[in-house]
């Protein structure tokens, strides 16, 4: 008797108990439906195009240089020549590390920007989270913890439209 009144109580113990709130964020579709992130990838794509441009036109120029120092070397004592050919290496490795600079500068911009775009969503996806009662929001998708859930679980078109329409409001 005793046992059967011990495990009623557990039972209703359990049952009381509140229900875990779960759900799950599939991280990569989220970051491709992501407005904010499609700028992003747009406005970087256009830079990079820019700047790849830019490294195409310098280069033909030290191509031209060189094909015309070529012609003109022909005509020169080595001694002079050399001294001529080791001027332009210098301007085109002077060149080349400003280039790289500049790259690296485009760069960590990116991240930089990148980085705190992804803080922001963590904090919009906690908000969500809290409004909602959630007591998990797990992350899936490429890398993600979340190896199974099911589609009523999957928060990832709300959190978008959230996302998204927050930012269209800015």
């Amino acid at each position: 008797m005793k046992k059967i009144v011990l495990a009623a109580m557990v039972l209703l113990i359990v049952s009381c108990q509140e229900q875990q709130k779960i759900g799950y964020v599939d991280n990569v579709k989220m970051m491709e439906d992501y407005q904010e992130k499609k700028d992003f990838d747009g406005k970087y794509e256009v830079i990079n195009a820019a700047f790849s441009k830019k490294k195409d036109s310098i280069s033909q120029v030290f191509q031209i240089e060189m094909q015309a120092f070529q012609v003109k070397a022909q005509k020169m004592r080595e001694s002079k020549a050399q001294e001529e050919y080791a001027g332009i290496q210098q301007r085109a490795q002077q060149m080349g590390q400003l280039l790289q600079q500049e790259e690296q500068g485009l760069m960590s911009t990116a991240q930089v920007e990148l980085d705190s775009m992804v803080s922001m969503v963590k904090k919009e996806i906690k908000a969500y989270g809290v409004a909602n009662k959630y007591n998990y929001i797990l992350g899936g998708g490429d890398g993600g913890s979340v190896l199974y859930g099911t589609d009523a679980n999957d928060l990832t078109a709300e959190i978008v439209k959230t996302l998204n329409d927050k930012y269209t409001k800015e």
